[in-house]
């Protein structure tokens, strides 16, 4: 075992962690760090306690305690055992534990100081999962405040050494340069013109041919593994078996995937990323790479979460060449080219900047930490993703106004579950209650794989994951548990996903929920001839606005009320009978934005009428209202002058303004106003008057008034334009006498002149009257004085006497 190439920094790894609290440890796949490092570190004696060894993936972390008791010559159990959900293989006498993400969490939180612990090993850290940036979070702070004799080892083939060392800054860095066996990384673009599945199948099947040896094929999804060995079926030899590999299998299934195939034969493994790290399948020598992966993306809008197809990092693709070099010298096929890899990101994003954060919001709670900032992140949480948190946990009863946990949410806290299924095991009253939501919640954690979405069919089914994670669910209450009912489950379900039931809305398949987002089913499902259903697993697709019902209950809708009363709110609403031009008042029983029942009133307050109407103004737009000039010339005053004159401040008074402060300026002028007719006779020039101050008004009368003076004393009205300077059209004999060119807001906006004719025809635009006067003038005047010879023509109108009359009345 000593020729593998982590031995060569053992030396190192234990110097490193008898002097540094934090060590990294880059070694590439196939070292031994996962298989055989933990036990050598073990051996040592460097450390005081037990080991804590984790592993992102349940496969993995299974495969890995095995493979590390086979080494010491035990079965697991012994000296090396490991936890996850559902399945614990411990003993008294371990000292090695391999335990996954949410288990580690979890002994985090109930015991703070690791008692017995002395080293934690976090394993291909590189996936910069949710999880793991959490326990790194909370060791450091452990390590901080609570035990600074914790060790951490944190290592990867493709550690993102350049964040690591700028949180960790002190931490050595040590890097196996020794690779197992070499492996050749080949690349070769999938031609165009074929399906995907079919292109895959042939580049697997060419390079079979070509080359000896069991070969590992990475995927992005279940339905492309079926895909691609259907082709693969008719295209390579009878003597290579096809085996699947992802989460959902049974573990029989999986294990078949891993071990050697059977003798005289050789086997093709079709992936997902489950097999891209800390898993040895025996007797891989060659990789395809598809260099596709998918990814679980949050969308704070809706509070669903979609699968992405995307491209995997530079990592990723060396992680998954390191698997054809394991066992023997190997061969990677990259399914693209050379120079598409070499643009690809260095790393994947981490997990804890796309992900649904409710978890990690009551989990930081529990640890009495009410900022994210106080602990130390490689990236921090983001803030939209957190207030989305904050948002349901309250819902769930979880938090209080303040954000700090209520009684509920430190019982919700304690279990360790995804929030909404802590909510549902808290809500269970009795063992019966119990007993059913821990068969609910052990379902929709591993759901049934499949086209069945009728949660009723899953619940009957007796299953043995489902039942041994819901006697651990049990035991977590305190509970010997009851009865299982179905007729609990709708009631149950009600009380964590209250804004995923579903009512049916028109065409087939096709329901809106509690929350107000879109969801279907297929056409053909069963289950859409119910009116009403709950649908806690939900997956928002990329083709489709609508989410896709993953499963889903049926519910008697009355029966949920009569059961869970709280669902219900009221509001009375009056709005317009369009036909009728008249208002109507309503009361609505809704559940979320679906209406159950509406009943109408017989006389709405006239409270109720006005916020019926400026609803209705929200909704149809400022046109519903009569807007006279003089009202609409004050609102482009006001916007003027709040350009000129900025240092005053003036309402806002563009359409989404004035629709958003209705209240402010509308309200007040809507007492006794009863009927649309009534709405549409409001003076809004006076109740935009009314809504300023007397400061504002005084100063906008003063600095943009509504008409101006010329030199006969005749009052002009200006007019006002918001992309155009202000006009004053007059006739240019009253503007004799005025040298120079009439200017407001306080001098600072020179008026454009439309000087007119006798007969109010344009004859001159200015902005410079005494330029004009001085200038232009004399064509004009002698225009003028043919067609127009009753009236003065004076050769310096700047100094001539205005007047608005002929040479005969003068």
């Amino acid at each position: 075992m000593s020729s593998l190439p982590v031995a060569a920094v053992l030396p190192d790894v234990l110097n490193a962690l008898k002097r540094s609290p934090q060590v990294l440890l880059n070694a590439p796949t196939g070292a031994g760090k996962s298989t055989w490092l933990p036990l050598q570190i073990l051996k040592s004696g460097v450390i005081n306690g037990r080991i804590l060894l984790l592993e992102p993936r349940r496969l993995a972390a299974r495969n890995v305690a095995q493979r590390l008791a086979e080494l010491l010559g035990e079965k697991t159990g012994e000296t090396v055992g490991y936890r996850m959900r559902a399945e614990t293989c411990v003993g008294p006498n371990t000292r090695l534990k391999v335990v996954t993400e949410g288990i580690l969490t979890r002994m985090i939180q109930q015991d703070p100081e690791l008692t017995g612990t002395g080293l934690v090993i976090l394993d291909e850290f590189h996936e910069r999962s949710l999880q793991a940036d959490l326990a790194l979070a909370l060791l450091l702070d452990v390590q901080l405040g609570l035990r600074d004799d914790l060790k951490l080892l944190i290592m990867s083939a493709t550690l993102d050494n350049q964040r690591l060392q700028r949180s960790l800054p002190d931490a050595p860095v040590i890097s196996s340069e020794g690779r197992a066996y070499p492996v050749e990384r080949r690349y070769l673009p999938l031609a165009a013109h074929q399906r995907f599945d079919e292109a895959v199948a042939i580049a697997v099947a060419n390079l079979l041919r070509e080359e000896p040896g069991s070969l590992l094929l990475f995927l992005p999804g279940v339905g492309e593994i079926q895909r691609v060995q259907e082709q693969l079926v008719e295209r390579v030899a009878r003597d290579v078996q096809l085996c699947p590999l992802y989460g959902a299998l049974s573990l029989s299934e999986q294990r078949k995937a891993i071990l050697p195939a059977v003798p005289g034969t050789r086997k093709v493994v079709l992936a997902t990323n489950i097999a891209e790290t800390s898993l040895t399948i025996e007797g891989i020598r060659l990789v395809v790479d598809c260099v596709l992966e998918r990814v679980a993306r949050f969308d704070v809008r809706s509070g669903l979460t979609r699968l992405v197809t995307q491209r995997v990092s530079q990592a990723s693709m060396t992680q998954r060449a390191g698997r054809a070099g394991r066992l023997e010298p190997g061969i990677c096929l990259h399914l693209t080219s050379a120079e598409q890899a070499e643009r690809a990101a260095a790393q994947s994003e981490p997990e804890i900047l796309q992900s649904d954060l409710s978890g990690l919001w009551l989990e930081l709670l529990q640890w009495g930490c009410q900022d994210p900032n106080q602990l130390t992140w490689l990236d921090a949480p983001p803030e939209t993703n957190l207030a989305a948190a904050q948002t349901l946990l309250r819902q769930l009863n979880a938090l209080d106004e303040q954000n700090r946990l209520t009684p509920t949410g430190q019982k919700m806290a304690q279990l360790g579950n995804d929030p909404r299924f802590a909510a549902m095991l808290v809500s269970a009253k009795n063992a019966h209650e119990q007993a059913t939501a821990a068969r609910l919640v052990a379902i929709l954690e591993e759901p049934p794989r499949g086209q069945d979405s009728d949660l009723r069919n899953a619940f009957s089914r007796r299953q043995e994951n489902w039942q041994q994670r819901a006697n651990q669910l049990l035991k977590r209450l305190n509970s010997r548990g009851g009865q299982v009912d179905i007729d609990l489950a709708g009631p149950l379900l009600a009380k964590a996903f209250a804004d995923r039931i579903a009512r049916r809305r028109g065409q087939e398949g096709r329901y809106q929920l509690a929350n107000g987002m879109g969801a279907m089913l297929n056409q053909d499902d069963a289950l859409t001839r119910y009116e009403w259903l709950l649908a806690p697993l939900l997956l928002q697709g990329s083709q489709t606005p609508d989410a896709r019902m993953l499963q889903a209950l049926p519910l008697d809708i009355d029966a949920l009320i009569a059961s869970v009363p709280g669902l219900l709110t009221q509001s009375n609403t009056v709005e317009w009978d369009e036909g009728q031009g008249t208002l109507k008042a309503f009361r609505r029983t809704q559940i979320g934005k679906l209406v159950v029942k509406v009943q109408p009133l017989a006389k709405p307050s006239e409270e109720e009428l006005h916020q019926a109407m400026l609803n209705g103004i929200r909704e149809r737009g400022l046109g519903l209202l009569s807007w006279s000039p003089q009202a609409l010339q004050l609102r482009m005053r006001l916007s003027c002058a709040a350009k000129w004159l900025p240092e005053q401040e003036w309402p806002e008074v563009s359409d989404e303004a004035l629709l958003r402060d209705l209240e402010d300026w509308l309200l007040p002028e809507m007492n006794g106003v009863h009927s649309l007719r009534a709405l549409k006779n409001i003076d809004l020039s006076r109740a935009i008057h009314n809504w300023l101050g007397w400061s504002q008004r005084q100063r906008l009368d003063s600095a943009l008034p509504t008409h101006y003076t010329v030199p006969t004393g005749s009052q002009i009205a200006i007019r006002y334009d918001e992309d155009n300077p202000p006009v004053l059209a007059v006739r240019m004999q009253e503007m004799f006498g005025e040298a120079q060119t009439p200017a407001i807001a306080e001098g600072r906006v020179p008026l454009v002149l439309e000087l007119l004719s006798p007969a109010q025809r344009p004859l001159q635009i200015t902005r410079d009257l005494t330029a004009f006067w001085n200038g232009a003038y004399r064509e004009v005047q002698k225009e003028m004085k043919g067609r127009y010879p009753k009236h003065v023509w004076p050769d310096s109108p700047a100094t001539a006497l205005p007047t608005r009359r002929t040479k005969k009345y003068q």
